[in-house]
């Protein structure tokens, strides 16, 4: 109790120690056994602590003196510390440590080997080698993903008897794989050695680790192009990730994979009809994405499959009905040479189609896909307007409409619930056009409330077998995001024909993290209002006709990373801010009538050689826009 009493005083009061307030709940007048986060033996002795999710900084030297602990769980922290510092040596009865995701540096101390399971994973600043393992260790789990160890991967590791899982993904190990065997590691079921750089051959001993529910070694540099292993190689394998393997053939050891339900072959050579053979009655997830493969029109489809991803392949023609089997949660099929029509009917969850050539109207049918979560049909010729039915579409995160050919004004009819959980929408580059209403901002129900709970990220599909990526225009460049947070919110109506003014309205997207109303028609002033978007990340106003002074609320932005704001007819003096001290003079080009910092102009200069054109005389405006 009095170590916890030292800890506690060390979490409320050392200046270099943050907790949050939810171990406001250990009070010193209670039971230390009854603290959250707190587990005593029967004599009362701690033996775990638990202290995940508590953005927890500073050091950790008085858990050391707790000397009864077997478990630590400190993950998901911000402590910015050296790991060799603390002697793990003086925790005699520690078993567990995760010490993951807690911004840990350094060297990784020698006492840690000696654990049963460790994972101090997603610690990228960790660096140097792994330490050699004892043949008599007792390590089950040695999770070390996303760090900056290099060399090669310690033979050792390979004759750890009671290894059970073992994760060295993320890093920069080199060599050859070590010499794993059943006979050496006979309980082994999950090995992820994924993005390396590994050479040389696959060995022929990994293939006789019988136990293996999970294998992922893609993302290396091996120099296998075919896999030629035993028809009986792995019976209990469930995962497989052979990804950016470089081969040219389907291995076809997978044949006998009775109890395989996620398989990854993407990103390799495969070229041609997909084998029947590969569609395997257990998958749930298949990813053949980035081969050059096409697939049958009679698709050998098992109700089991949730997760299809086709996309970056040769797979041409009208999208195949099979497509939209009602079994799917998932549907990925763009970058194909896919042409004609949508289909009438889908229930995926996920829907990717963009960059191919589909054109006619989106199906009205699409609204009755209740659990659509991501609609993504961008860079295709599809020709409607704009598809306000989908405001019945309750669980839709993200829609991506852009690089159509959409027409027409946004018109949005409902009960002012519409698309209550949108954080993404995407018309850029389409033909749309008329005045931005008041009941669209009110529409955009998702982009005004967002859970504050964000001690632990949350991304669209975490609940299920996929984590959606997307690609949107963010401070200025395109970005590619793997996995999309649901924190991210989005508003991108650039490269149409929009006018009127900005509507005040905007403010009510409280939590607005990229705003892109670039090159239309907008004109009148830039509405204070905008400073009411203290989350924006980046605000592109650019190539229109917006008049007047730059509002002097914009310096309230203090997250504003990006600010385009050339190439309309502003006047007067830049507000200045630290925040506006940092944008240079790109985000005021074409702007003539501005002065001050970042140009080099004075006002005073400005305003005298700059005057509004005469009456009948075209603006300097004009010819700007293309």
């Amino acid at each position: 109790r009095s170590t916890l009493l030292q800890l506690q005083h060390h979490l409320y009061y050392a200046p270099n120690f943050t907790f949050s307030s939810k171990l406001d709940l250990w009070d010193p007048n209670t039971r230390c056994c009854s603290w959250k986060g707190v587990t005593c033996q029967a004599l009362g002795h701690v033996i775990g602590i638990d202290l995940s999710y508590q953005n927890l900084s500073g050091n950790l030297h008085s858990i050391f003196n707790l000397h009864h602990l077997q478990r630590l769980n400190l993950a998901r922290n911000n402590f910015n510390t050296t790991l060799f510092q603390y002697g793990f040596g003086k925790l005699p009865n520690l078993t567990h440590l995760n010490l993951s995701a807690s911004c840990f540096h350094g060297k990784i101390p020698e006492g840690i080997s000696y654990l049963t399971r460790i994972d101090i994973s997603w610690n990228s600043r960790l660096m140097g080698q792994l330490p050699e393992f004892s043949i008599n260790n007792s390590l089950q789990v040695l999770s070390l993903t996303s760090a900056s160890f290099s060399r090669s991967i310690p033979a050792s590791i390979a004759y750890l008897g009671n290894l059970v899982k073992l994760d060295l993904s993320y890093h920069n190990f080199n060599g050859l794989i070590p010499p794993f065997h059943r006979s050496r590691v006979p309980n082994l079921a999950s090995l992820d050695l994924s993005r390396n750089q590994l050479s040389g051959s696959i060995p022929s001993s990994l293939f006789t680790l019988s136990t293996l529910r999970t294998l992922s070694i893609g993302y290396n540099s091996f120099s296998d192009h075919r896999l030629k292993f035993g028809i009986r190689t792995f019976p209990q394998l469930e995962t497989l990730q052979l990804s950016s393997c470089n081969l040219i053939e389907f291995p076809k050891f997978i044949k006998s994979q009775n109890k395989l339900t996620s398989l990854d072959l993407s990103n390799n050579r495969f070229h041609g009809l997909v084998p029947n053979w590969l569609w395997k009655s257990t998958l749930g997830v298949l990813d053949l994405s980035s081969n050059a493969i096409d697939i049958p029109n009679q698709f050998p489809f098992e109700d089991s499959l949730q997760y299809l991803d086709l996309s970056n392949n040769n797979i041409s023609g009208a999208v195949p009905n099979w497509a939209w089997k009602k079994i799917l949660q998932y549907l990925d099929l763009s970058n194909n040479k896919l042409e004609g029509k949508l289909p009438s009917h889908s229930s995926a969850k996920v829907t990717q189609n963009q960059r191919n050539n589909l054109e006619g109207k989106l199906p009205r049918s699409l609204a009755n896909c209740r659990n659509l979560a991501v609609l993504d049909l961008g860079k295709n010729m599809i020709h409607d307007t704009f598809p306000y039915w989908l405001v019945k579409l309750s669980l839709l995160k993200v829609l991506i409409l852009r690089s159509n050919r959409f027409y027409g004004s946004i018109k949005i009819f409902g009960d002012g619930n519409a698309f209550p959980m949108l954080h993404i929408l995407d018309l850029a580059s389409n033909n749309f056009s008329g005045e931005i209403s008041v009941e669209f901002f009110q529409s955009l129900r998702g982009m005004m409330v967002i859970d504050d709970n964000k001690a632990k990220p949350i991304y669209v599909g975490d609940n299920y077998y996929y984590q959606d990526s997307v690609t949107i225009v963010n401070r200025g460049f395109k970005i590619f995001y793997q996995k999309i947070l649901t924190l991210l919110t989005c508003l991108d109506l650039s490269n149409n024909n929009f006018h009127g003014r900005i509507l005040d309205e905007v403010q009510d997207l409280k939590y607005l993290h990229v705003l892109n109303l670039s090159y239309n028609g907008f004109f009148g002033p830039i509405p204070s209002a905008l400073g009411s978007l203290t989350e924006l990340e980046s605000l592109d106003l650019s190539q229109n006709s917006l008049s007047g002074k730059i509002p002097p609320q914009l310096t309230s932005l203090t997250f504003l990373a990006v600010l385009n704001l050339s190439y309309n007819p502003l006047d007067g003096s830049i507000p200045q801010s630290n925040q506006f001290g940092t944008f240079l003079n790109d985000s005021y080009r074409g702007n003539p009538r501005l002065c001050g910092v970042p140009l080099t102009k004075k006002c005073n200069e400005v305003d005298l050689q700059m005057l509004p054109p005469k009456e009948g005389e075209d603006s300097w405006i004009d010819g700007l826009f293309v």
